[in-house]
């Protein structure tokens, strides 16, 4: 029986990309992301079509990655340092870094559903600094979250011969892939045979 609703996010890692001259890629170990709150990731790109003959004589899909966003009850430090490039300094104090290189990584991800989860990856993410903000206290604690802007583009893989932005794994995945998502990041060998 397949889904037929999702819900809930969790489970969120990075692992931080090497990507190589062709655009493919390695990962370090996933590391975990706690306190997911929501993730919003919008398609980007647009299609084209070309007239001719009176008729829609091509039409061409363009597909850009994703970009959206990731809300945290608080970003972790290792993020901060592996991926926004703080530093940390002798006295354990995180220093924001002007000059830090952009930092590639894969976000692992799940949705809930009614059966079983779907696990997701997107393998060529970027992220902006959250902005600073807060509000005072009231009679009642209002936990404030921390929102990070995310751009999710493509890797190729050279078994597929393809560029990959994502995938996922869901009720007919491989086992042993499915319960091993977060322990490595899935990267695909070939394409299926129908």
């Amino acid at each position: 029986m397949a889904n037929k609703i999702k819900y809930g996010i969790k489970n969120c890692y990075y692992a931080v990309a090497t990507l190589a001259s062709d655009n493919s890629a390695t990962f370090g170990t996933p590391v975990a992301l706690p306190g997911a709150v929501s993730l919003s990731l919008e398609p980007q790109g647009d299609n084209t079509t070309f007239y001719a003959d009176n008729i829609a004589y091509w039409v061409g899909n363009g597909n850009n990655g994703y970009s959206g966003t990731l809300e945290l009850a608080r970003i972790p430090d290792a993020f901060k340092k592996d991926v926004l490039g703080m530093i940390k300094d002798t006295k354990n104090i995180l220093v924001e870094n002007m000059n830090a290189p952009i930092v590639h990584f894969a976000l692992l991800f799940q949705f809930e559903g009614d059966v079983k989860a779907t696990k997701h990856v997107m393998y060529n993410c970027t992220a902006t600094r959250a902005a600073e903000s807060g509000t005072t206290k009231a009679e009642s604690i209002e936990p404030q979250t921390e929102t990070i802007n995310i751009e999710a583009k493509s890797i190729y893989v050279s078994g597929l011969s393809a560029d990959i932005v994502k995938a996922e794994a869901g009720e007919n995945s491989d086992s042993t892939t499915y319960n091993g998502w977060t322990s490595t990041v899935y990267l695909p060998t070939a394409a299926a045979t129908t």
